[in-house]
This record gives structure tokens, C-alpha cells and sequence, in this order.
């Protein structure tokens, strides 16, 4: 694991990729966003500044965090009897990864949610006293009843919600499809939740829904996963809260500037995975908007940004937009400023140029073409449109091809037969494993960066 010592938080670097050329008449404009965080007071990390910083993180301490975990203790999790074993088991396992000090609880969750512990809508402190008494209360973990996946998020938000910390994060396991409560439930716990803890979910087994658990993922800026085999559950919730536990800094925001008439047309995280962050705006003052990113660590994450700028004659240039990754103050003052970049438009005549399409952007609007293709192959598929399915999964086969995406090439091969990747000619599979096709929908969203 790494060193949690850290007095500082990461170094935030922006770059802007993109081609800044419109031919006349141009108007939309493409940009791929990298933002970096690094250091961390392990690589020489910068020290929050002025109100923005937290006046109970000590030097030489990692930032306070919060994690909540969620177990799926419905009725199918006795299908087979080693499938709750090994829940409790994986529990058990993060539990032992926590760092000391931080809060934590284990919540159980069938069609209501239930406190494990340490219970009365507390949390615990992590040190060898709790984490034993943690994996004690575990054992009384049985299965029984139904799934209802955002009763159990809201009792964590409210757990987590009296936690004076930085970082709040959960993890959710389930096995079932959430048919205890209706799909606008579900919906409404999310929209809640959204921007007040980061959740990472997993589903075990093959009877979960795919949509269900990808979609707390991404509303919550988690990750999403299948295990499908109940024995490797201990080794992804140890990574996941390892993840959690290297979180330094949270709620940061990317801060998209434009001037009048420019109009943004989306916003996606693009790497490491696909997540449309669109509809998430929230104003930030006179032609500015945030888009959230959640917790950082040390990583590097790539954005594209698309915004439609007023038409302009030839020779001339104006400023398209400008990004800031920004960090609120909880005690709210002015919000603390990590790093800047900018998209520019410059008009010209000079076709070769404005017609050149940046590799950044290229490669990510083919990935998350890639995702959107996988989607709706599989759709297709389960709806028995077999050549609707051939045709989206042989476009899907060839852009991971051309993409290097050789994870998800290997996914795509065990739901198709390839004839010929670069052309993107395939057969479908007369029989697939459920776990084959689960897998690789869960996953879909996953891209590689631009091949150097």
C-alpha cells in the first residue's frame, strides 16, 4: 500500500489538446482535457492555501476520510450458501485495509438497510480494537428479504453525512436486481446523493442488473465491476478500499469559463473511463459553470470538452472557453484555484490546418463510440435483433482494434466470432456465457489513452 503520510495535497497540472483551426464558418470546437495529480507530499505536493485549507489536518497526517460499506444480505445471497461466506469475507478484508483513523461502517442491505456496525447512526474509528469488533459483527451478516439499493445509499449518506472528514466513499456489493423498490427510487436516492460521497458498487454473481450498478457508479463517481465468481471478492474489495484509502484531496470541480455566445455542447470524462458529466452543472457564477470529478489521489484523468463558438471571419481568434480545476471551501469562501488551461478557435484559410483532427480527440470520440456501440450490441442481442447486435458489436470489434483497447477486444471475442478486426467483421456466438456478456457490458465504458 502507499505511504498515507502525507502533509500535502496533490499538484494539479492541466494540458489542452486540440486542434484550434476552424475553417470559415467553423463553429465547434473540440478539446481533450488531462488533468494530473501528483505528489501529494510524496513527490513534492502543494500545501491547500488560505481558507481553502482544512484547519484540522495536521502536518504530516493524511486527510480524515469516511467509508460506509454495503452488503448485499438479501435472499439469493444463500445461492449458494459460499456467496455470503465470501461477502463476509471480502468485508473483512477491507475492513483490515483501512488506515487507523478512519471512520468507518458496515451496513446490511436487503429491502430495508440495517446497521452492522457499530450502529445508533454512528461510525467507528479504525484501529485494531474496532476492526475486530468490526469483523466480530460480521458473522451476523445472514441472508434474507429483498434488495432495495437506495434505502441502503441513504442510510449511508446519512452515516457518512456527521462525518467531519474530507474524503466519503462507499462500497456496495450486490448479487439481485433492485426489485423492492421502484426504478424513480432509486433514481431519487442518486440525484440525493450525488456530490456528497464518492461509491464505488460491484455486483457478484450473474443475476444483478448491469444498468443498476453501472449507474451508481456513475452518478456517485465510483467505479463499477463484476465478480463473478463469489471467490475473488476479498481480493477487489482489499483493491477498492486500498483506492479509497490513497484519496487526498475531495469535491474538486472542473470550472468551465465561456465568453458570450459560445455555447457548451458536453462535457465526458473520456479516461479511465467514459462518464458524461453534461447534466451534472451546477453555476458558478456569470458564464461559468462546475462539473464534479470527485476525490483525487495520485492519477491522471482525461476530459473532452465540445463547445459551439459564434461564426468569425478568416485571420480571426477569440478565447472558446477556459478550464479551472477548482476546490470549494467547506467554510464557504472564495473557492481555491489548482490549475488553469484554454481552448482557443483561431479561423483560417488554410485547409490542411482546419481540417486536421488532433489524435486526442479522435481517439476518445472512438472510444466512447467504442462504449456506446457495445451498449447497444448487447441491447440488441438480449432483444433478439441478431443483426442489429452483428453490426453494432463488428463496429465495436473494430474500434477497439484500431484504438489498441486490447481488454476490451478480448471481451468483445468471447460474444463474437472475428472474421476480420480491421473491418469489423464478426459472427455472433451461438452460445455465450452469461458472465461473458456481463462482463463485458460492465466494462464497456473502460478506454485506453492515445497509443504514443
Amino acid at each position: 500500500m502507499a505511504n498515507f503520510s502525507k502533509s500535502n495535497v496533490p499538484r494539479f497540472s492541466v494540458e489542452v489538446y486540440q486542434n484550434e483551426y476552424l475553417p470559415e464558418g467553423g463553429r465547434e470546437v473540440n478539446a481533450i482535457v488531462t488533468v494530473t495529480s501528483t505528489g501529494g507530499g510524496t513527490t513534492g505536493g502543494v500545501p491547500l492555501s488560505g481558507a481553502a485549507a482544512t484547519p484540522s489536518r495536521v502536518p504530516g497526517q493524511a486527510p480524515g476520510a469516511a467509508v460506509v460499506i454495503m452488503v448485499d444480505c438479501s435472499g439469493s445471497m444463500d445461492y449458494p450458501p459460499t456467496k455470503m461466506r465470501h461477502a463476509r469475507d471480502a468485508t473483512a478484508a477491507a475492513i483490515d485495509t483501512l488506515r487507523d483513523g478512519t471512520s468507518f461502517a458496515v451496513v446490511g442491505g436487503t429491502h430495508d438497510a440495517k446497521e452492522v456496525y457499530p450502529g445508533n447512526g454512528r461510525l467507528a474509528v479504525a484501529d485494531a480494537r474496532t476492526k475486530a469488533r468490526a469483523k466480530e459483527a460480521l458473522r451476523a451478516l445472514s441472508a434474507g428479504g429483498g434488495t432495495a439499493i437506495g434505502t441502503w445509499l441513504r442510510l449511508a449518506d446519512r452515516l457518512l453525512g456527521a462525518a467531519d472528514v474530507e474524503i466519503r466513499h462507499g462500497i456496495l456489493l450486490t448479487d439481485g436486481r433492485n426489485e423492492h423498490e421502484a426504478p424513480e427510487d432509486l433514481r431519487a436516492a442518486l440525484e440525493s446523493c450525488a456530490g456528497r460521497f464518492t461509491c464505488d458498487a460491484r455486483g457478484v454473481g450473474t443475476d444483478w442488473e448491469v444498468k443498476e450498478v453501472t449507474a451508481v457508479a456513475a452518478a456517485l463517481l465510483g467505479t463499477a465491476d463484476i465478480v463473478a465468481d463469489p471467490a475473488g471478492l476479498a481480493a477487489d474489495f482489499t483493491q477498492m478500499m486500498e483506492n479509497a484509502m490513497g484519496k487526498e484531496v475531495a469535491d474538486v470541480a472542473l470550472r468551465l469559463w465561456t465568453p458570450v455566445g459560445v455555447e457548451i455542447k458536453f462535457v465526458k470524462q473520456v479516461a479511465p473511463t467514459v462518464v458524461d458529466l453534461t447534466g451534472r452543472r451546477t453555476g458558478a457564477g456569470p458564464r461559468a459553470g462546475d462539473y464534479p470529478t470527485g476525490s483525487w489521489g495520485d492519477e491522471s484523468r482525461d476530459y473532452h470538452v465540445c463547445v459551439q463558438v459564434p461564426e468569425a471571419g478568416i485571420g480571426q481568434e477569440m478565447l472558446a472557453s477556459r478550464v479551472s480545476l477548482i476546490l470549494p471551501d467547506p467554510s464557504g469562501g472564495a473557492p481555491q484555484t489548482l490549475s488553469q488551461g484554454l481552448v482557443r478557435a483561431v479561423w483560417t484559410e488554410d485547409m490542411v490546418a482546419s481540417t486536421s483532427i488532433n489524435p486526442q480527440v479522435a481517439h476518445y470520440t472512438g472510444q466512447a463510440e467504442l462504449a456506446q456501440v457495445i451498449q447497444q450490441g448487447l441491447d440488441a442481442r438480449k432483444s433478439g435483433d441478431f443483426d442489429g447486435a452483428t453490426a453494432k458489436l463488428g463496429r465495436a470489434v473494430q474500434l477497439a482494434s484500431a484504438s489498441g483497447n486490447e481488454e476490451t477486444a478480448k471481451l468483445l471475442s468471447k460474444v463474437v466470432d472475428v472474421v476480420d478486426a480491421a473491418t469489423g467483421t464478426v459472427r455472433l456466438k451461438a452460445k455465450v456465457a452469461e458472465a461473458d456478456s456481463m462482463t463485458l457490458e460492465t466494462r464497456s465504458t473502460k478506454t485506453v489513452r492515445v497509443k504514443k
